[in-house]
């Protein structure tokens, strides 16, 4: 399928994120995990290196050996997205490696979903309504507000199996199920 980047940012939904990981690698994908400094407090790093098969990135350091720890992304997802990472990332700040690592990923056009995880006040807010519309004016899929049936209330599990699902599907990606017949 391809190298999928998968970025992990601070919440309570980020300890969920190893259901992501396995079903990408049934379906085909490399992940390739970078997580912010707060996603640590959320998430059991090695866990996520033994299901990855790769250690977690949270900084600009390379492999003792002197390569690259991530390889170039063929899909982003981005999720639990934060108000400060959406506003930081939209607003061209890219002061930590994760947001480093993602402005490059969408700056090369590469498909990218982003999952926000934020509180109804949070959401109502201008800066973060106008950051959303900069990142969907970029090609960015923001999986987020009634019409996807995830936002500031939902009361269903985080939605980490419908990113996947769109990256494969919005961007025109072949999805390896071994559930369902392959399609194109």
């Amino acid at each position: 399928m391809g190298d999928l980047r998968l970025v992990v940012c601070g919440g309570g939904a980020a300890g969920g994120v190893l259901e992501l990981i396995k079903v990408a690698a049934e379906r085909g994908w490399t992940v390739d995990v970078t997580a912010t400094q707060n996603a640590l407090d959320f998430l059991d790093p090695s866990e996520v290196a033994r299901v990855s098969g790769r250690p977690i990135r949270t900084t600009y350091k390379f492999a003792a050996d002197g390569t690259r720890i991530s390889p170039p992304a063929d899909a982003m997802i981005v999720a639990p997205a934060t108000f400060n990472t959406i506003n930081k990332l939209a607003n061209g700040i890219a002061d930590t490696y994760a947001l480093s690592s993602m402005a490059d990923v969408i700056g090369r056009g590469v498909p990218t979903v982003l999952v926000p995880a934020v509180n109804e006040p949070l959401a109502a807010r201008r800066p973060f309504r106008r950051s959303l519309d900069e990142l969907r004016a970029e090609g960015v899929r923001v999986l987020f507000g009634p019409v996807d049936g995830w936002g500031p209330g939902s009361t269903g599990p985080f939605p980490w199996i419908k990113a996947l699902d769109l990256v494969e599907d919005v961007f025109g990606l072949t999805r390896i199920d071994s559930r369902a017949p392959m399609r194109a």
